[in-house]
């Protein structure tokens, strides 16, 4: 057991894996000597050579093209998207090939690879430097989509994607990278595809995922200290989506509330209430209430934090579910 923060986890995880298996390779922009933009992979192609982590070109094209033919040749690829807006170049390789692929040869043809994607805010960036995009990939049959919250999962995901013989999309929130929290690397994982409670409560459900785990949960410490007992689930799969887990919450509380960064537009939200609204009906005592992001471009950083949800736009959600 020990304390590491989220960057941490994810670079001890891809540690573990590079020494399991020889054909782990990463490449991304400036992973190697400068260690990425976050310092993520600090230090591995030092102990792990230029071979094996690959300072590549910019152009994520030919990243996540050079990967593909990597993975049908028997390699595990690890590929870092250096910011979330910066995978659109990349789009049609992910969507009709990495996606495809299994499909297209009838289940013959696996491509295990992972695509690393810092998403969201809070950073004090710009367009291309702070988006939520995770929508486009979760609607895409054909890949995992997973976002970690902490740094146990951050450690145990990030391993569990390397050995997926399906490619995985893995969302980093990178406003969280230096949060720290206790990392068991001797216990047993949690599956890689099913959501967690990670507060126990009976008046109401935030569901959420990635940066916004932190946030629901702060906001479940300001509701406890006017009486109100919110249960809190990190989704950490947003494709496949556990339901499960969530609708079991919903049945229990009777109102929920979903969390993220995105546009609640076409957002990950509308999925989770539509789903909840047919699945939990009869047990629902308000609406599904959606809290994310405004459907407009990214802002200038110094409005950020009037774009990005909060406590208190969380807090008035709970509020609006709990006067039904």
């Amino acid at each position: 057991m020990g304390t590491m923060t989220i960057a941490k986890g994810i670079n001890n995880g891809l540690r573990a894996a590079m020494e399991r298996d020889p054909k782990v390779v990463l490449m991304g922009e400036d992973i190697g000597k400068l260690g990425g933009v976050f310092r993520v992979t600090d230090g591995l192609q030092k102990d792990f050579g230029e071979d094996r982590v690959i300072d590549t070109p910019l152009a994520e094209a030919g990243i996540v093209g050079t990967a593909i033919g990597m993975a049908l040749r028997g390699y595990r690829p690890v590929v870092e998207i250096q910011f979330d807006g910066f995978i659109y170049p990349a789009f049609d390789h992910i969507v009709s090939q990495v996606a495809k692929m299994r499909a297209r040869s009838l289940g013959k043809i696996k491509l295990p690879m992972v695509i690393r994607i810092p998403v969201g805010g809070g950073i004090g960036a710009v367009e291309h430097h702070s988006e939520s995009n995770e929508a486009y990939f979760a609607h895409t049959a054909g890949l995992k989509v997973v976002c970690c919250s902490n740094a146990e999962d951050a450690y145990w995901m990030i391993q569990q994607a390397i050995e997926s013989d399906d490619p995985v999309l893995f969302y980093e929130p990178k406003r969280r990278y230096w949060d720290k929290g206790e990392v068991d690397e001797s216990a047993a994982p949690r599956p890689l595809l099913k959501a967690q409670v990670v507060r126990e409560g009976t008046d109401a459900t935030l569901v959420a995922y990635g940066p916004m785990v932190k946030t629901c949960l702060q906001a479940a410490e300001a509701a406890a200290a006017e009486g109100k007992n919110l249960e809190v689930i990190d989704l950490r799969t947003l494709s496949p989506l556990d339901l499960d887990t969530v609708a079991a919450s919903v049945e229990k509380t009777g109102r929920t509330i979903v969390v993220h960064e995105a546009s609640t537009f076409l957002g990950l939200g509308a999925e989770v209430a539509a789903a909840l609204q047919q699945r939990c009906f009869y047990h629902l005592e308000a609406p599904v209430l959606r809290v994310g992001g405004y459907n407009l471009p990214y802002p200038p950083s110094k409005l950020e934090e009037e774009f990005l949800p909060d406590l208190d736009r969380v807090l008035d959600a709970v509020d609006r579910s709990l006067a039904f």
